[in-house]
């Protein structure tokens, strides 16, 4: 502290360091101030062995001193002890307070421990001057510094018995009892926190080894729906191609003319079979992407070949003169090197639900080039649109909005969810701009060089760690 400092203290007492029962007046004083300012008993001990130890190091290193005592107005308020000495100075000071530098005869150990005991700690030290040790502590919140508080205080001193060595030591004595049963409370404390520590990783052992359990068995599971699906795929196959040709056959006129109910039904029938051969093959592909077996087959193509696969996959079907099925002419675009069998099977998917729920107007299929080396494929119609409240629904598997067309129009519930999974396979992802009653635009996102990813980290449960723009499952 200054000379500003100064003019807002109020001196207290000086006690000189001449002699070795001095270092212990010096701390005896401080404890008694300490007390009468109402300190806890923590820091009336903390405040007594600062001043103890620096004086000490004021009588032993340096010959001699005092030491002075304020109060310090603040705000805060603080009770301060300042010791000098008429030594020669500590040449290494800024070493010994940074705790690089200790010397053999223990010079600093004191000065550092008065240092942590301290709310407030300055030193200076010169060969000419000597060392200065300024140490504060602050007053607890409840006292308030007053005259009357200050006469109070110091007329308790001045009362006290006289200085009695043996009195002081016991004093220290019961201050190291108690310092030491604190410590002890602390250790107990710690090994009880250490105990539940140790509880507490063998349950998280024990949780990650049920873990490792659970997900050997799910493997297990998926490896068995996937074998289990691709029997049913191939023994279902079999039998629906066999009705699915017969049904041809005798549209064809092979067993002669059909009458209209006659071909009505055998077309129901074999709609039918399209429908479940459909269902199958989605149901097969969703399994082989949850158990990780699903192959990427990364070809170089164009979207102008895309285009042209498309348009001979739908050709067949645009036999409803109120919709018309659109695909844009191609801007530049760079080649695509990805799976070009699985970009037409998303693609595929959303121009047949574009088809199915839009009763006029016209599906319009547009590709272009997007940021970050991307290609954005949009399939956008004028259909019946999706409301703001099913957009999460349509991404659950066999799930369907409910509508008119819905009815009338039955689908598989598999599509989208294929579809969506599918492109994040590949690195992609799928969106949705609707509107109901003014259409929906299905965005696909691929990137236009495919890079093999870690199988896990195209794991159909990431879902809930993915970032939702409006994405979009089947309907």
């Amino acid at each position: 502290m200054g000379t500003e400092a100064m003019s807002t203290a109020t001196t207290l007492l000086t006690v000189d360091l001449a002699r070795e029962h001095d270092v212990v007046l010096a701390r005896q004083r401080a404890r008694q101030l300490a007390t009468e300012f109402r300190f806890d008993a923590q820091d009336q001990t903390r405040f007594a062995t600062a001043v103890s130890e620096l004086a000490r190091n004021a009588h032993q290193y340096a010959g001699g001193g005092r030491v002075d005592f304020w109060i310090d107005h603040g705000p805060p308020a603080m009770l301060v002890a300042r010791v000098k000495d008429r030594g020669p100075g500590i040449a290494r000071l800024a070493d010994v307070l940074d705790g690089r530098y200790v010397s053999s005869t223990g010079l600093g150990i004191g000065i550092m421990g008065a240092r942590r005991l301290a709310d407030v700690f300055s030193a200076t030290s010169s060969p000419n001057d000597g060392t200065t040790i300024l140490i504060g502590k602050h007053l607890p919140p409840t006292v308030r510094v007053t005259p009357g508080a200050i006469n109070a205080a110091m007329g308790a001193v001045a009362a006290s018995s006289a200085l009695d060595p043996v009195l002081e030591m016991q004093a220290q004595s019961q201050e190291l009892v108690r310092a030491l049963a604190h410590l002890s409370e602390k250790q107990a404390e710690t090994d009880r926190l250490a105990q539940e520590l140790s509880e507490t990783n063998r349950g998280v052992l024990a949780l990650y080894a049920e873990l490792d359990e659970r997900a050997v068995y799910l493997e297990r599971v998926n490896e068995l729906k996937t074998r289990f699906l691709s029997d049913l795929n191939h023994e279902i196959r079999t039998p629906l191609n066999a009705v699915r040709n017969v049904a041809r056959l005798l549209l064809d006129g092979y067993e002669g003319p059909l009458t209209d109910r006659h071909r009505r039904a055998i077309e129901m029938m074999r709609n039918s079979t399209d429908s479940l051969s459909d269902l199958v093959n989605d149901w097969l592909d969703l399994a082989k992407i949850e158990a990780g077996r699903t192959e990427v087959r990364v070809d170089a193509f164009t979207v102008e070949d895309l285009w042209g696969a498309l348009r001979g996959v739908f050709r067949p079907i645009e036999t409803d003169e109120a919709v018309s099925l659109v695909f844009e002419p191609v801007p530049p675009l760079p080649l695509l090197q990805t799976d070009e069998s699985k970009v037409a099977q998303i693609l595929r998917n959303f121009i047949s639900n574009a088809l199915k729920f839009t009763e006029r107007g016209e599906v319009r299929v547009s590709a272009r080039e997007g940021d970050r080396d991307t290609i954005r494929f949009a399939v956008a119609d004028s259909g019946i649109g999706i409301a703001d409240a099913h957009f999460e629904r349509i991404f659950e598997e066999f799930a369907q909005v409910e509508s008119p067309v819905q009815r009338r129009v039955k689908g598989t519930g598999l599509g989208l969810p294929l579809a969506r999974r599918l492109a994040r396979l590949l690195g992609g992802d799928v969106t949705v701009e609707s509107e109901v009653g003014r259409g929906s635009v299905f965005t696909l996102m691929l990137p236009i060089l495919y890079e093999e990813r870690n199988p896990a980290a195209a794991a159909p449960n990431d879902d809930r760690d993915r970032p939702r723009a409006i994405e979009v499952s089947s309907v």
